[in-house]
């Protein structure tokens, strides 16, 4: 009976040092989004989050009906620079959003997030015209690398996009895809960045810490679980 226990014993001790383990990989991402609130994020420029940005059934909605000056795209309060984001979203039809990162928030001198940030397109490929654009259709790395595949959802349905920023190497994933990779802020990002729509802006794709934001392009969009691993 007691070698029964002390078995026993042991063996409880083995799952929970693995159930604390794995509890404490899951805890390695940090929820950028508590499902209930605005709580950590900011429209840009401002101090409070856009009321035309509703937590609805633990998604973040942005509906374009809102009050005229209820928009802007919202922006994390704190800054990021080597991290992992994992995050899931959907768009309406017809829709474009995106997920904007190292955006430099100074308004004074740059006017949108995009003025800095680099974008990952979430967008209904079929339905908006920038589905029609080289590098700029759903996981592209906006206007500067296109996806090496497309495996987007249809309309309506959630997606899942990662962000996985280290050290200047950077890749995207959409629904567990590989689709881009590049490597930021060497010679080749800076040639690419001067044959791109950003060529001649000041700062654009320079800083290598900053906040993350999600775009109001003016469309329905929603997003979920968003969460962040520091690097």
């Amino acid at each position: 009976m007691k070698k029964y226990i002390f078995s026993a014993l042991i063996l409880a001790t083995i799952m929970s040092c693995s159930s604390t383990k794995n509890q404490k990989g899951a805890k390695g991402f940090t929820k950028l989004f508590d499902g209930k609130t605005t709580t950590g994020w900011h429209s840009y420029g401002k101090t409070t989050a856009g009321s035309k940005w509703k937590v609805e059934d633990g998604t973040l909605h942005f509906d374009p009906n809102g009050q005229n000056d209820g928009g802007g795209d919202l922006v994390t309060d704190k800054e990021y620079s080597n991290f992992h984001l994992k995050l899931e979203w959907k768009v309406a039809p017809k829709a474009n959003s995106g997920i904007i990162f190292y955006v430099h928030e100074d308004p004074k001198k740059y006017g949108a997030t995009y003025s800095t940030g680099l974008e990952m397109q979430v967008l209904d490929n079929d339905g908006h015209p920038d589905g029609k654009i080289t590098k700029h259709r759903a996981g592209d790395l906006y206007d500067l690398v296109k996806s090496n595949s497309e495996p987007v959802k249809p309309v309506g349905e959630w997606n899942t996009a990662e962000i996985i920023s280290n050290n200047g190497a950077l890749e995207l994933r959409l629904n567990g895809v590989k689709v881009v990779t590049t490597t930021l802020w060497d010679e080749n990002w800076k040639n690419m960045v001067s044959k791109s729509k950003f060529a001649g802006w000041e700062g654009f794709g320079t800083f290598k810490s900053g906040k993350i934001a999600l775009q109001d392009h003016g469309d329905a969009v929603w997003y979920r679980n968003i969460v962040i691993k520091e690097l």
